[in-house]
């Protein structure tokens, strides 16, 4: 398991992202955990210029369903890119391992399917506290690590797009 805290941000390399509109699909289960998760990532987005009115922000049931939220969301306006925000934590049966790989592949199929940066930003640990350390606590926040994910990706797209 990752010790290292990712959340520290190096502006310097941080691209301007005034002027992109993005998507950000949450999942209402363990809505503690993913309420955190968006409060790094909007506190990222608005560091680095995004004005509100150009992040779209849906909910969805669970964690798997966060890719069909992003599908809905890329094919409902125009995006620079989606962030998908969930919390899955091991528990006594295999749902986990289903639900945790399906939702990955999920999110990394749309991202190629609609050639846009659509992150993971899903924990998967084995207990609550786990995600909570993730979400805000003393591992920095996994949602402000999306953030700075999807600028820089939204960057690139648009740099090899303009060649």
């Amino acid at each position: 398991m990752a010790t290292k805290n990712l959340s520290n941000i190096d502006w310097s390399q941080m691209p301007e992202a005034g002027h992109f509109s993005f998507g950000i699909v949450v999942s209402e289960w363990n809505n503690e955990i993913t309420n955190g998760l968006l409060k790094g990532a909007l506190d990222v987005l608005k560091k680095a210029g995004v004005k509100k009115s150009k992040i779209k922000i849906i909910y969805v049931p669970g964690s798997f369903e966060l890719a069909h939220g992003a599908q809905l969301l890329i094919e409902s306006q125009p995006l620079d890119g989606v962030i998908c925000l969930g919390c899955v934590i091991r528990g006594e049966t295999a749902h986990f391992d289903f639900v945790s790989q399906a939702t990955a592949t999920g999110v990394m199929n749309v991202g190629l399917q609609y050639a846009m940066p659509v992150i993971f930003g899903v924990l998967t640990d084995d207990n609550i506290q786990q995600s909570k350390d993730r979400s805000g606590g003393k591992k920095g926040n996994k949602g402000a690590e999306a953030a700075a994910t999807v600028i820089k990706m939204a960057a690139l797209r648009a740099k090899l797009n303009a060649l």
